[in-house]
């Protein structure tokens, strides 16, 4: 388990200082909730964070030499427990937490803290939710329950509203790429990767630019094919998602956004040389099919773990969005 190379991501820092902060103050949380897109480091933070606790070093943990340090390391300490979505699974099923939980429920055996950590949060069906809700409840002592979310989760309320929120934000363009560079040879022109991954530094890490340069070529066809009534809807559905859904739906977010800033940039007037401004009556029916691809594009990509048809979902976006393609 990998709980050293957090060290190196300045944009998980801000986390780390507050629950530093909260245990030397003797206030540490017995649930956290990482909120993070995919790439930004939200699994790393956990294991930190459970190395943190963990660890037998009383002076700046985790040091990585201690027992425990090294029983995490090798993926074996006995207080640490973690489960996630399986293979072939859209869920986290009620036993699966019920065997996170029960160990939990016991006497540590190191005699110290125990940590169980749930990633894919917002995959867990409603009696696993129920079951870990009875936990959040009535936590035994010494423990530390984590959960890991994307930020548009659908975790119940009464989940969320028991744990301390960790946030992690992407961080500014610049120290992204700097990141990037310094951690990737060679080093490669990362601003398309970098936007198709959302701003995450470690998605993007893992994006060849040269498929970067062609889902964008191609992309651009289909909006033009989409525009002009010139493709058949189901076929280009069913291609999208055979080959990386998530990019595709993420490259038409990009490219709507885009389209929104072309709306509210002011060309000059050719004879005062003045930005031209548009009334509030010309530009709202430009601009709502704008936002209307765009909601439609984010539901797709939060709902797509839901078990629901995207094959049907995706066609009846395309159908339905296709106008705001024109704009």
């Amino acid at each position: 388990m990998d709980f050293v190379s957090v060290a190196a991501m300045p944009w998980l820092r801000r986390s780390q200082a507050r629950v530093a902060e909260a245990r030397a103050n003797g206030r540490m949380p017995h649930s956290l909730l990482l909120l993070a897109v995919p790439g930004l480091g939200a699994e790393l933070l956990a294991n930190w964070i459970s190395a943190f606790i963990l660890c037998d070093s009383p002076v700046a943990p985790p040091c990585g030499a201690c027992a425990s340090c090294r029983l995490l390391a090798s993926d074996s300490h006995p207080d640490h427990h973690r489960i996630g979505l399986e293979e072939g699974s859209q869920q986290i099923k009620v036993e699966q937490v019920r065997e996170l939980l029960e160990p939990l429920a016991l006497k540590s055996y190191r005699g110290g803290y125990k940590v169980g950590v749930i990633e894919d949060a917002e995959t867990l069906n409603t009696y696993g939710a129920n079951a870990f809700l009875k936990t959040l409840e009535e936590p035994s002592a010494d423990t530390v329950l984590m959960v890991i979310a994307r930020p548009n989760h659908r975790l119940p309320v009464t989940i969320s509203s028991r744990c301390l929120r960790l946030v992690l934000r992407a961080p500014q363009s610049a120290e992204a790429i700097a990141w990037l560079d310094a951690n990737s040879q060679p080093k490669r022109p990362w601003a398309a990767a970098l936007a198709l991954a959302g701003g995450a530094p470690l998605r993007a890490r893992e994006l060849d630019p040269a498929a970067v340069a062609a889902l964008d070529e191609d992309m651009q066809g289909c909006v033009g094919q989409l525009a002009e009534g010139s493709v058949d809807i189901s076929l280009l559905a069913e291609r999208w998602l055979r080959s990386e859904p998530e990019l595709r739906l993420r490259w038409l977010e990009n490219w709507v956004t885009r389209r929104v800033h072309e709306c509210f940039t002011a060309p000059d007037s050719p004879q005062s040389g003045e930005p031209v401004v548009l009334s509030g009556a010309l530009l709202k029916p430009k601009i709502r099919p704008l936002f209307g691809l765009l909601d439609a594009a984010r539901d797709f990509r939060r709902l797509a773990s839901t078990g629901m048809n995207q094959q049907l979902a995706l066609e009846a976006l395309l159908i339905e969005r296709r106008e705001a393609l024109k704009t």
